[in-house]
């Protein structure tokens, strides 16, 4: 059974068409009018072997935040979705990634019970035109629609561009972890018996 979802979401302020295949082989393609996060959810992709599709228009004359924000809704619906009844999954994971002079790490849960943790200061508030607290939007609105338990720390690093993308990069490599069926686990990965 092929794990993935399309999600199509259109409201006043976006208009966004987003497919997401969790049994991928690293392949995006994104057109969102946010070049820095194409760059980001291409590492996405790439480094948790998925296959994502993002066709968003958005009010980014006024700036970034809807955009961004929308599509971090549809991945995390379309990530809930794929998964399904959840059952033979991992469940958990912990990644570290580094990045030139950064260090990042993503620990998450796909727990049904969403919350993010956050620990990353920056140099600068900006990437390019990409503001960086932006960057917290997009994580809480994936925790809180996939209905996951992710914290997410950039121990240190220098390079703003390079503190994000070790984020990312790190991200992928954990969804993909965590949403691995494994033969050993026999059914929900729950004492409860319920995520």
């Amino acid at each position: 059974m092929m794990r993935k979802a399309t999600i199509n979401r259109k409201t006043n302020e976006t208009d966004i068409q987003l497919m997401f295949g969790i049994d991928g082989e690293g392949m995006s393609t994104l057109r969102t009018d946010v070049p820095f996060l194409d760059h980001m959810l291409d590492l996405f992709a790439k480094h948790g072997q998925f296959e994502l599709e993002v066709h968003a228009k958005g009010d980014i004359e006024i700036d970034y935040h809807h955009t961004v924000e929308d599509i971090a809704i549809c991945l995390g619906q379309a990530l809930r979705e794929a998964l399904g009844d959840k059952k033979g999954i991992k469940r958990y994971s912990n990644v570290f990634i580094p990045m030139d002079e950064a260090l990042a790490q993503v620990a998450l849960d796909i727990s049904n019970r969403p919350h993010l943790e956050y620990r990353a200061e920056y140099p600068s508030s900006m990437v390019g035109t990409f503001p960086t607290e932006l960057v917290h939007e997009f994580l809480w609105k994936l925790a809180l629609e996939a209905r996951i338990t992710l914290h997410v720390i950039v121990h240190y690093g220098r390079n703003t561009h390079h503190m994000i993308e070790a984020i990312f990069k790190a991200l992928g490599r954990a969804l993909d972890e965590a949403t691995t069926v494994d033969p050993r686990v026999k059914g929900i990965p729950s004492t409860k018996g319920l995520l």
